[in-house]
């Protein structure tokens, strides 16, 4: 007998074998090979400020403390709401967008018991209209209106919290 050429590939494609016999060509079947499924793999989706991260966001926040309201203003002489988040995380490398509302929709949606430092905090029924940093325990840096200054508030009720992607 007389292996004709096929090749471990072909075998495990197809399962058939071809064998030369004496003038002729038979098949036979094999069963087919099944490659093992791959190994699962836990995939982790790194959402929010590593902890160094969370921390030079605080550090900087509270270097604004006193800096002044302006509306529209993005620092870093005078800030918003907006402006202020934006500007702070812009130092860390994370980008915002420019208003609370937009902030809003782009951050991970969180409870008041997942937030931890460095996450948003923002005011507003279905439109977001301020947004300041968590500091933990209950506390946020914000600048809050005209008149006032960039400072460390408790947070009120009824905000909503975001984690930066």
């Amino acid at each position: 007998m007389k292996l004709l050429s096929a090749a471990p590939a072909r075998l495990l494609a197809t399962g058939v074998l071809a064998v030369g016999l004496s003038g002729g060509i038979a098949s036979v079947s094999a069963p087919v090979a099944q490659a093992a499924p791959a190994a699962p793999t836990s995939v982790s989706v790194q959402t929010g400020l590593s902890s160094a991260q969370a921390r030079s966001v605080l550090r900087i926040a509270a270097s604004k403390k006193g800096t002044p309201y302006r509306y529209g203003a993005a620092g870093p002489n005078r800030f918003d709401c907006s402006g202020f988040t934006s500007w702070t995380f812009k130092r860390v490398g994370k980008s915002l967008p420019r208003t609370a509302n937009q902030q809003y929709r782009a951050s991970k949606k969180i409870s008041r018991g997942q937030a931890r430092p460095g996450d948003l905090v923002f005011y507003g029924g279905r439109n977001k209209h301020h947004v300041g940093i968590y500091a933990g325990n209950g506390k946020m840096w914000h600048s809050p209106r005209t008149g006032d200054v960039v400072k460390l508030s408790s947070v009120r009720g009824g905000a909503s919290y975001g984690r930066v992607r």
